[in-house]
């Protein structure tokens, strides 16, 4: 109620509240700008940056771009370890030990390969997960860049597949047989680069640096290379660990009779290439490839990719298969297989699965 004697003019009333609409406009008038400001560069704009190279719309990758370039890879590291080997500047030292106690040998090979192959692929596929077995220095980072040409080989066998990234998981192994390496035992030393799809390995490339020789398969899409037609169930020949020879042959002659060959190597992408068709005078043969102890799935993912593009298997010790997501490591032994019984195989091993975990 307005004080005794004084009337309020409705104008008046009218005049007061222009001013204090005049007030309040000018005390917001810059906050809502700003958000007004903040939404629209939230926004994509048109005709704005091109999504990074290696990733489609929607956060999509072509796996058979990430074959070409995972090929690039291998191929560019195994460079470095060629070189570093004829240079003969491998500067090894040990990095620690293995779960049986063996020295773990580190070379400059193995750094530099490392260097090479994981900011190529991370260059070409910055969305995507890389697993490697060596630590990667963001201090000593290199610009690798990809051209994105695509091997026609690789053209002519396989088609354009988008999967979504975050469901990719690369592993490489920048040198594997490091120990191998050292000894110059050139012939089973590999660069390998693996993707898998939701924890299946579906690309497998394994390069041998000292012949030029590339192995690569697509899951469901094609392959260089082919698998041997001849084997002998009854007496295979066996490929292990150099350092598990002793461990696996007892019991392997017990299974499969004593004729049974067993067939020490270095390297687990040299004994997958073993049970392939692979035109390499160095590259020994085998029917089935046994594993009896803890392994990283950085050494076996390539294999095991290559392995099921061409209808074979590799399992644990006891049939299972194996992801290639979550932990590093893979602690139930493997054996593996083409153009083979698996699963009879894996029943006439049973002793070996206790093993697997030492």
């Amino acid at each position: 109620m307005a004080p005794m004697g004084i009337r309020l003019s409705p104008l008046g009333m009218a005049v007061f509240c222009l001013l204090g609409l005049g007030v309040l406009y000018h005390l917001y008038s810059g906050f809502l700008a700003g958000r007004f400001a903040f939404f629209m560069l939230s926004e994509p704009a048109a005709g704005g940056p091109e999504t990074p190279h290696g990733s489609a719309p929607g956060g999509a990758v072509d796996l058979r771009e990430l074959l070409a370039v995972s090929v690039l890879a291998a191929v560019r590291g195994g460079e470095e370890v060629k070189r570093v080997r004829e240079g003969n500047v491998l500067n090894a030292k040990a990095k620690g030990k293995t779960r049986e106690g063996a020295e773990e040998q580190l070379t400059t090979g193995d750094l530099l390969s490392n260097r090479r192959m994981f900011y190529l692929l991370k260059g070409a596929f910055p969305a995507v997960q890389i697993n490697s077995e060596e630590r990667v220095d963001t201090a000593d980072q290199e610009t690798v860049s990809w051209d994105r040409s695509i091997p026609e080989d690789i053209k002519q066998k396989i088609q354009p597949k988008e999967v979504p990234a975050e469901s990719v998981t690369v592993w490489i192994d920048p040198l594997d047989a490091t120990q191998e390496y050292t000894e110059d035992l050139r012939q089973y030393v590999t660069t390998m680069v693996c993707v898998a799809v939701n924890g299946k390995p579906v690309i497998g490339v394994i390069h041998k640096p000292f012949s030029s020789y590339t192995a690569w398969a697509m899951v469901d899409g094609g392959s260089n290379v082919k698998a041997r037609s001849s084997y002998n169930e009854k007496t295979p020949r066996i490929i292990v660990s150099r350092s598990h020879a002793g461990k696996v042959e007892q019991v392997a002659r017990q299974t499969f009779g004593n004729k049974t060959v067993i067939i020490p190597a270095g390297g687990a992408g040299y004994k997958v290439l073993a049970l392939l068709d692979v035109p390499e005078k160095n590259q020994e043969e085998a029917d089935v490839y046994i594993h009896v102890t803890y392994i990283k799935k950085w050494d076996i993912c390539a294999g095991n990719a290559v392995l099921r593009a061409l209808g074979g298997h590799m399992t644990t010790l006891t049939g299972e298969e194996i992801s290639y997501t979550g932990s590093d490591g893979n602690e139930g032994g493997l054996i593996a297989s083409i153009n083979m019984n698996h699963k009879a195989l894996i029943e006439k091993l049973p002793d070996l699965e206790k093993t697997s975990h030492k």
